[in-house]
């Protein structure tokens, strides 16, 4: 687990619970309190296809923040299709999970109240309440990580769908018979622009002995597996040329991806999270060229400040990005 982290100053405010974010690469914790501050934060790295393993991984780091602070609450949020009673994982393509009751397994083991929510839901009203997205009614938000996941907020109520799970914008097909999925289905749209594809194009480059991926390759030792997505991430903005044509592609992609979205949701907004819009422009730049060329009605509706557009960093490290639905 990594150092924890102390406010600067300032009590904290109200009680206190411990949230714990569950992605496909890491397990990530924080003491929190009412308003959205952070107290203390920790990680680990999510163990590879064990339910019961990660399960553990989550208490284990639930009992090491608790010890810290006196929590009244867990609050989990997990990369899969979170049933409607947000108790059960019906489906976690990067977890191996499968009609998992994963609430009822962590709180017997900590003896606490426990809400599971969809990672996406929890980020989409976390930005709506105390982030990138306050004041906004109608707030989609989209995570670019392991896989890409979504949340949307109408009047600041989280939009979960009648089987509770909404906003899988990540297996949305958008090429038919392209690259397989982990969910089972070909060419969703995480296969084009997550986190994974820049590490999968990468090492492709790599073992086809491209001259362009020569650098990348001594970034990691000449080893191909080591070429991941945060080093793709590292090379583009130490200005690597082929990092920042892999990032290109993913963004035009995303870029796909919004104005689908808007075409469907018409939201007054959108926030992107997740680590790989650590990237800042290197991503958003061409996901807002894309967005301008595939927006339905292009020219004849409102696009913001002319489609997405990076703003102020969130507690999430997300970039805003403006869709169609509201002149700036």
């Amino acid at each position: 687990m990594s150092a924890a982290e102390e406010p600067a100053a300032g009590p904290p405010a109200g009680p206190l619970a411990v949230g714990v974010d569950i992605g496909g690469t890491k397990v990530a914790g924080g003491v929190v309190d009412v308003v959205g501050g952070v107290l203390t934060r920790g990680r680990r790295m999510t163990p590879f296809r064990d339910p019961a393993l990660v399960e553990g991984t989550i208490v284990e780091v639930v009992e090491e923040l608790r010890a810290r602070h006196d929590v009244v609450a867990v609050g989990i949020g997990a990369a899969g299709f979170v049933d409607a009673s947000r108790s059960r994982v019906l489906f976690a393509p990067h977890l191996a999970w499968r009609d998992e009751p994963l609430r009822e397994a962590v709180a017997a083991t900590v003896g606490l109240p426990v809400v599971v929510e969809n990672d996406a839901n929890a980020a989409a009203w976390a930005e709506w309440r105390f982030g990138a997205g306050r004041g906004e009614s109608d707030l989609v938000m989209v995570t670019l990580g392991t896989g890409i996941g979504g949340g949307i907020v109408l009047d600041g109520v989280v939009q979960r769908g009648r089987h509770g799970i909404a906003g899988e914008f990540g297996h949305m097909v958008v090429v038919p018979d392209g690259h397989r999925c982990e969910c089972g289905n070909r060419g969703c749209l995480e296969q084009y622009a997550s986190g994974n594809v820049l590490g999968r194009e990468a090492q492709e480059l790599a073992r086809a002995g491209s001259p362009v991926a020569v650098s990348l390759l001594e970034r990691v030792g000449g080893k191909v597996e080591a070429l991941v997505g945060p080093v793709v991430t590292e090379a583009a903005q130490d200005g690597d040329a082929c990092a920042i044509e892999l990032f290109e592609d993913v963004g035009r992609w995303l870029g796909v991806g919004l104005a689908n979205l808007a075409a469907a949701l018409d939201p007054g907004l959108f926030v992107i999270g997740g680590g790989v819009s650590d990237a800042g422009e290197l991503l958003l730049g061409p996901a807002r060229e894309s967005f301008r060329r595939t927006l339905t009605g292009r020219g004849d509706r409102p696009e913001g400040r002319g489609g997405p557009a990076p703003g102020r960093r969130s507690k999430n490290c997300c970039a805003r990005t403006k869709p169609s639905t509201r002149a700036a």
